[in-house]
């Protein structure tokens, strides 16, 4: 055995050499920016929460909290964030628009179109005023939020929205189109375009547009799911079911509103397993639960739908 040796086998490592290592090895904290560039809206909300724990906020803190709550589909936290912003002394005018958008997605339209009512005139707030008239079904106040509409994209889309939901998919598809010709990076609209090509039962048109989105971002929420349907319509529900799976993956503790969709779809992959468990307190929620519940009982021939489908007065 050598137990010793005239020449070392490797450098010595001096003290300042150590602690130059251990720098670099220390695991770097992403900033804000970094967080919502990734698009890690929980990572971000998790900063700054822990910011505003030991006193050390970023500026805007507060409205940052907000935001990430709202893109994380926690509408309940950026509305009650949002009204605790609004009882300060110096609070933005335009937070009031901002809570009404939360409002909106919780489906408070009457209190949303009060908080909207308080905020100064905007864009946004016309917006969000013209789905409140669809909400609303109030024809002549549509018309005139409409009228206010400009040939930008934040209202075009909003325009193509409201074609969308009143089934007018090729005049959406239209608009969509027409702002990714002008806009070739906004990869988004490939979303919605394979959206009205769903509803327009073009499920192979809607995974060929889709896969371009998916191959840049592919752990979208909303494309997963279509990509889900689409197998549903074109293979079988245990197609659609494996899709589903990466979506269960990504959306397990950061997309509230995902955990609701994955247990509709899952019901309707399934040929109406669970639900009666499943789809009723998903009505107000999800547009397509009310349907599928309706279909649910119509194949099992029990007439006490009419009961479900009086609810709430309808």
């Amino acid at each position: 055995m050598i137990l010793s040796r005239v020449k070392p086998a490797v450098g010595a490592e001096t003290p300042g050499s150590i602690i130059e290592k251990k720098k670099k090895n220390k695991t770097k904290v992403p900033s804000l920016e970094e967080y919502l560039q990734q698009r890690d809206y929980l990572g971000a909300l998790t900063l700054l929460e822990f910011q505003r724990s030991i006193g050390e906020k970023e500026e805007s803190a507060d409205l940052w909290i907000c935001y990430c709550a709202f893109h994380l589909g926690d509408y309940k936290r950026a509305m009650e964030e949002y009204k605790s912003l609004t009882m300060r002394p110096d609070c933005p005018a335009e937070v009031w628009v901002y809570l009404a958008c939360a409002l909106f997605f919780l489906g408070l339209y009457k209190e949303a179109e009060e908080a909207a009512s308080k905020a100064p005139m905007s864009p946004l707030q016309n917006r969000l005023l013209f789905h409140l008239a669809h909400k609303f079904n109030d024809e002549k106040r549509l018309m005139g939020f409409h009228q206010n509409l400009e040939d930008v994209t934040e209202d075009q889309l909003s325009l193509a929205s409201i074609h969308y939901m009143r089934s007018h998919y090729q005049e959406a598809i239209d608009i969509y189109k027409r702002l990714l010709l002008q806009n070739r990076d906004y990869l988004a609209l490939k979303v919605y375009v394979a959206l009205c090509y769903y509803k327009l039962d073009y499920y192979d048109v809607s995974q060929e547009v889709l896969a371009v989105y998916l191959q840049n971002i592919p752990d979208s929420t909303i494309a997963l799911n279509l990509k889900a349907c689409n197998h549903f319509r074109l293979y079988n529900g245990k197609a659609a079911e494996a899709e589903l799976k990466n979506l269960i993956d990504i959306s397990s503790c950061s997309f509230e509103f995902a955990k609701e969709l994955i247990r509709h779809n899952l019901v309707v992959f399934r040929g109406g397993e669970g639900a009666l468990q499943v789809l009723p307190p998903l009505i107000d929620v999800i547009p397509e639960a009310r349907l599928n519940l309706v279909i649910y009982y119509l194949r099992q021939g029990v007439h006490t739908l009419y009961c479900h489908l009086q609810k709430d007065g309808e």
